[in-house]
């Protein structure tokens, strides 16, 4: 397992043939290389009080105060078993630094992009909608992620492809409220998405600006 590796790279390079590689349940993705700032083990969260369920908190990178996004929560699946710490990856956004909370870590692999295929059709849909294409390997498919859309942050209980999460029964994880009647329902159709420039974003310079003045009254 890779742990505490800087990827090097520029916010504004080119895609490679090399991608991070990591697990979320029995998912295995990639990330172009020139994509990752870096990975990293477990690291102290600070909670973000209203935040939207898939963000886990934020994160103190050498003064840097990153989002972090649990991709179990994004792709609705069960959370971790108790006791299971999850690494972060790093990326490299339109928005910024945000890290991925995933399970398991992999090793960098280099693919040859003519074999790039399409999604097939009985992926599952929660992350098909994440991933630009996948490479077949020998036992298993590689997805190639797509982070623009795998950071994507919405507060209105509908899920990025408009869906309402209000299907899910609730108690299963990703459920939320259930809506008693359709105008209800209607209602909620009619929000429009909050892109994770005005969520996640916004909600990490609100906290580092509490630090700020925090520090300043102690001082």
């Amino acid at each position: 397992m890779a742990t505490d590796i800087a990827v090097p790279g520029t916010e504004q390079a080119q895609a490679s043939d090399q991608f991070s590689t990591f697990f979320v349940a029995d998912m295995f993705f990639g990330v172009d290389v020139l994509q990752v700032q870096e990975v990293l083990r477990a690291q102290q969260m600070s909670p973000v009080p209203m935040a939207p369920d898939v963000i886990e908190g934020l994160i103190n990178l050498r003064g840097q105060i990153v989002t972090a996004i649990d991709m179990r929560r994004q792709l609705l699946l069960p959370p971790r078993a108790e006791g299971q710490a999850p690494m972060n990856m790093v990326v490299r956004t339109s928005d910024g630094a945000v890290s991925l909370l995933v399970d398991e870590i992999g090793d960098v692999l280099a693919m040859d992009a003519a074999n790039c295929e399409r999604p097939p059709e009985n992926l599952d849909p929660n992350a098909r909608e994440l991933i630009r294409g996948v490479y077949k390997l020998k036992d298993r498919l590689l997805l190639v992620l797509d982070t623009e859309r795998a950071v994507e942050v919405n507060c209105n209980g509908a899920s990025r492809n408009g869906r309402r999460e209000a299907a899910r029964p609730e108690g299963t994880p990703g459920a939320k409220r259930q809506f008693s009647t359709s105008s209800e329902a209607a209602a909620a159709d009619k929000a429009e998405p909050v892109q994770f420039e005005s969520s996640a974003k916004k909600t990490t310079r609100k906290a580092a600006g509490k630090k700020t003045n925090g520090a300043a009254g102690k001082a």
